[in-house]
């Protein structure tokens, strides 16, 4: 049972990074077995995706200091436009944390645009914390007739 959970976390770590994991995946499984206790399966999802979501925000954060190496995967335009748009909606749009193709990108904009640690945390985790349980009902059938 110790590995199913070290299993999520580590799915889920590693989906709410750039890498293309889906931790969804692992944790309708767990739930479907009915071997897993719910609190603990969504606990130990939303840590580890919240910690994945830290991991890009602390990667933003530092991420501008590489900006003239020849890796460094943004122009300078597209980076200012990027900074632009995430100044117009804020923090608020750490909201939209959860959804896939954007909310990994978004979580390193907020580093890059130093976001307060303690305001993503907070919004991040009410965002993954909420897809999971949303994805916890609806697998359990919470939300049937």
């Amino acid at each position: 049972m110790l590995a199913g959970y070290i299993g999520l976390f580590f799915a889920a770590l590693g989906a709410a990074t750039l890498l293309p994991l889906q931790s969804e995946v692992v944790l309708v499984g767990m739930l479907l077995t009915e071997r897993y206790d719910l609190t603990l399966t969504l606990l130990v999802a939303t840590a580890g995706n919240l910690l994945g979501a830290m991991i890009n925000w602390w990667l933003g954060r530092y991420i501008e200091h590489f900006q003239q190496q020849r890796w460094f995967p943004l122009t300078p335009e597209r980076l200012h436009r990027t900074q632009q748009a995430y100044h117009r909606w804020g923090f608020w749009s750490l909201l939209l944390s959860w959804t896939p193709f954007i909310g990994d990108p978004l979580t390193i904009v907020a580093g890059v645009m130093r976001e307060p640690l303690w305001r993503f945390t907070l919004i991040v985790l009410i965002a993954k914390g909420g897809r999971y349980l949303v994805l916890a009902a609806v697998t359990l059938g919470w939300l049937a007739n």
